[in-house]
């Protein structure tokens, strides 16, 4: 029986190289497309790139949105995708839909030091209030969903570990603010 799976009411996701594919501007994302995938074709990027936006025409529609919280490394800030100017755009972004009322953005500086999301990106996706989710982790060929509890409870308590160590959502956005300077004192 297909058909679409289900929205999820709400997702906790870790990103510590990147913006989150929901957050990111169109020029971001066909940057980030492009520069990490050097022998695709431009039809292949153009594809992708389009998926990635229906996606979040889906998740940000007005009518049912979902409650998004991203934790994101500061090396996700500072790391220049496209040009100085494609980020400047991306991060003026980040902290004017970090205000919107279903999503809370945090920075994880580098002053957190080592800590357990250092291992990679993953998101923890859940579909109603009671639910305990499922694991979502990207990979670059493919992805891979834990649903077993013993798989997903160290997420869990990861996410919570990041959530507890990033900067708080309004200190959030005075961070990427300063680092909107940086890049454009760079372009």
């Amino acid at each position: 029986m297909g058909g679409v799976p289900p929205a999820p009411h709400t997702i906790h996701s870790y990103e510590p190289l990147v913006m989150p594919g929901l957050l990111q501007t169109p020029a971001y994302a066909e940057a980030v497309i492009g520069e990490t995938n050097p022998d695709i074709t431009a039809e292949q990027a153009a594809n992708r790139l389009e998926v990635r936006l229906r996606r979040q025409h889906r998740a940000h529609h007005p009518a049912r949105p979902f409650r998004l919280w991203v934790v994101l490394d500061e090396s996700a800030l500072h790391r220049t995708v496209g040009t100085a100017d494609v980020m400047c755009e991306q991060l003026e972004h980040l902290e004017r839909i970090s205000a919107q009322p279903h999503i809370t953005v945090q920075i994880l500086p580098h002053a957190a030091g080592a800590h357990p999301g250092l291992s990679g990106q993953f998101s923890i996706l859940t579909f109603s209030d009671n639910d305990a989710g499922v694991v979502y982790l990207e990979r670059f060929t493919s992805d891979l969903y834990l649903e077993k509890p013993a798989d997903r409870q160290p997420y869990h308590f990861m996410y919570d570990y990041l959530q507890a160590q990033a900067l708080a959502p309004e200190q959030s956005r005075r961070f990427i603010r300063d680092t909107i300077r940086i890049h454009k004192r760079t372009s």
